[in-house]
């Protein structure tokens, strides 16, 4: 099963660390960063998508991602 999770945070280190567990945990980039003002809040925003293939498990809709 291929599994595919988007990951948000602020533009600073706590976002950063969030992409360097996920791909300690398994997970690869895909594709290029995002990043975005956030005009009501006045911060930055950074997005990454992550994929990750796991053998001898079915997708299920009820699973968190973050723990596969």
């Amino acid at each position: 099963m291929k599994l595919y999770r988007f990951l948000t945070g602020p533009d600073d280190a706590s976002f950063c660390h969030k992409v360097t567990a996920a791909l300690n945990k398994g997970w690869e980039l895909s594709g290029s960063p995002t990043y975005a003002f956030n005009a009501a809040t006045g911060l930055m925003l950074c997005g990454q998508a992550v994929v990750k293939d796991v053998a001898g498990k079915d997708y299920d809709p009820e699973m968190k991602l973050s723990e596969q």
